[in-house]
């Protein structure tokens, strides 16, 4: 006798099917939760690349995300699987969304000044014009600071959306802002501008 499962509202108003969401992972301890972000997108049935930067390797390995999404995971300007295309091009262009998740102080900076050292800061400046949607994690001193906060309203301004941060437990120890929002929040954030472009 099979049993039917009701589903959340949320998962009753997928419309990502099809969506090429491109992922990008910088270097924060929340980037362990990527993974789930990648694997909840994957179960929607959108189609997931993901660029990591150097540092979010030291959180967490590339094979993670592989797994996840069934797809080659990014991590260098010029190695790319198709080596007579431009990464940083092509990968914009194949994109629907970018989702930067978790996003440092560090590449959120970059964005605001366009700032082109990597592959991720590099892909970002080449998707202007695409969604691009942001979620912070950084310890709350580096939240609150107000070279953090004026580019972050730069990006604001710019058309570029942030989900988050949250408040709670850090990982340094520290109970405040800064927490990166959890996937099932950023997988709200993405149906609902995905809903937006239809």
């Amino acid at each position: 006798m099979s049993r039917t499962i009701k589903k959340s509202k949320m998962e009753q108003n997928y419309n990502i099917a099809e969506l090429n969401v491109l992922l990008g992972v910088s270097g924060a301890i929340a980037a362990y939760k990527a993974v789930d972000l990648a694997s909840k997108l994957t179960k929607a049935k959108a189609a997931v690349k993901t660029i990591m930067t150097k540092n979010a390797r030291r959180f967490v390995g590339a094979k993670s995300f592989e797994a996840v999404t069934n797809s080659a995971v990014f991590t260098k300007m010029w190695h790319t699987s198709d080596e007579y295309k431009i990464g940083h091009i092509n990968l914009s262009q194949w994109a629907d969304i970018v989702v930067l998740a978790p996003a440092t102080a560090n590449i959120i900076a970059k964005i605001a000044n366009g700032l082109c050292d990597d592959l991720l800061s590099t892909t970002i400046c080449a998707a202007f014009g695409k969604p691009v949607l942001i979620a912070p994690a950084m310890n709350s001193n580096m939240w609150q600071n107000p070279a953090v906060q004026k580019n972050v309203e730069t990006l604001k301004e710019m058309g570029f959306e942030f989900v988050g941060p949250g408040t709670g437990r850090l990982a340094c120890g520290d109970d405040g802002i800064g927490r990166m929002a959890e996937p099932k929040e950023i997988l709200e954030a993405i149906i609902k501008n995905s809903s937006k472009e239809q």
